[in-house]
């Protein structure tokens, strides 16, 4: 084991926390300020705080044009641009999705009706594994949602090929993937469309924020009416629709924040980099690895912890870490066949599903991007390396703790 890099006792042993805030997997990048203000105040300038303004219509050109797509549709956030780009593609009666996602891929089909048919990943890549796919196939299934986990894009040769084998249509769920490529394809392009994220705490945000990204102009033209009630210019509504617009404001922030993509992917990359190097050798402890070939956003630091090897399983390391205020987060724990309404509907679901169940208890995300330095991420390191030396003290004390947990009144 490499040595500590920043030895202090450990919160849970007696200890002070290490930071004296909570320290978040993804606090918000916030890239040029003045600049941010600068477009609020041409917005108020023109009174134009919604509907189609300037400041979106920038916004998707913008990035259809970074992705290399003729259309990018903005949206209000990234689970209404699910709803919509399913709606907009006729799926229906069931579709095949990745067990291990953010639970948005499966309600974005709840939601409408349309029953999520639950797939294994591949342990390797943490992504829908294809060699699952045919066996869910039924009379039923009308597509495939891959998903594009961690930005580290899915195989889409085999899923559209067997989609294509199967007469489905296929999209992705690319909500982590803004800036990745495939094949030297930038994510986004791929399958009939591909939904981003612009959420605040993505690297890239919008505050709140979506879009669908398509080279199909008559799709392109569909979910724009979609995302506007249905209109077609005034008093004419030709289309059933909701409101699912990106207003001026968060425009101007998914615009500004744009502008510093590449000093934020720098930052993430150096992050990554050190977390790797201070990591390495740890038993039982691997960071996920980022294909050097290909553009990435290194948005996420992902660690996987083998509990037949390492001192502390993941949950182990969650209590100690979150005792210094390092909010480390369970992703995406415990996977969307053991949330409701899924559990209670399919409640057979995990027999087809063995290493996302076996994955989603190992994987562990760290805290990144502008608000984490090198030093913090030292720090953090350095917990780590300290809470596995000290395994058998702090598995007494999470045993007491249970225990008494256990017997409270």
């Amino acid at each position: 084991m490499p040595p500590t890099t920043n030895p202090r006792p450990i919160a849970m042993l007696g200890g002070t926390p290490a930071f004296l805030e909570p320290l978040h997997v993804g606090r918000p990048n916030l890239g040029d300020r003045t600049a941010m203000l600068r477009r609020v105040n041409g917005m108020f300038d023109r009174c134009r705080f919604t509907n189609n303004g300037p400041l979106v219509l920038e916004f998707e050109q913008k990035i259809a044009k970074h992705v290399g797509v003729k259309h990018g549709v903005a949206m209000c956030n990234a689970t209404i641009a699910l709803e919509i780009a399913i709606r907009a593609l006729e799926l229906r009666g069931e579709v095949i999705v990745p067990a291990y996602t953010f639970i948005a891929t499966a309600h974005a089909l709840q939601w409408q009706e349309i029953t999520p048919v639950f797939a294994d990943m591949d342990p390797a890549t943490h992504n829908l594994a294809p060699a699952t796919i045919e066996r869910l196939i039924t009379p039923r299934t009308t597509g495939i949602i891959g998903v594009h986990v961690w930005g580290r894009p899915c195989d889409t040769e085999a899923i559209e090929a067997i989609a294509g084998k199967h007469r489905l249509k296929v999209m992705y769920d690319a909500a982590h993937a803004f800036g990745c490529s495939h094949h030297g394809q930038m994510a986004g392009s791929f399958g009939a469309c591909e939904v981003f994220s612009f959420h605040a705490t993505k690297f890239v945000n919008s505050f709140e924020g979506g879009a669908v990204m398509t080279n199909d102009d008559v799709l392109a033209d569909k979910m724009r009416l979609m995302r506007n009630f249905g209109f077609k210019g005034f008093d004419n509504v030709i289309y059933p629709g909701t409101n699912g617009k990106m207003t001026e404001v968060c425009a101007a922030m998914g615009l500004t924040s744009f502008e510093a993509v590449d000093d934020i992917v720098a930052v993430n990359r150096r992050n990554y980099e050190a977390y790797r190097a201070s990591l390495s050798g740890l038993p039982g402890l691997s960071v996920i690895q980022y294909d050097a070939k290909e553009r990435n956003n290194y948005q996420y630091v992902v660690a996987e912890i083998n509990p037949q090897i390492a001192p502390l399983n993941r949950d182990e390391l969650v209590a100690v870490l979150h005792a210094e205020n390092v909010l480390a987060r369970k992703y995406f724990w415990p996977g969307c066949h053991r949330m409701e309404p899924y559990r209670s509907l399919q409640p057979n679901a995990a027999l087809l599903l063995p290493e996302t169940e076996k994955m989603a208890a190992r994987i562990l995300l760290l805290p990144t991007g502008q608000a984490v330095s090198v030093e913090m991420v030292g720090v953090i390191c350095g917990l780590i390396q300290g809470a596995f030396q000290s395994s058998e003290a702090i598995r007494a004390i999470l045993s007491s703790t249970a225990s008494s947990a256990a017997v409270s009144p």
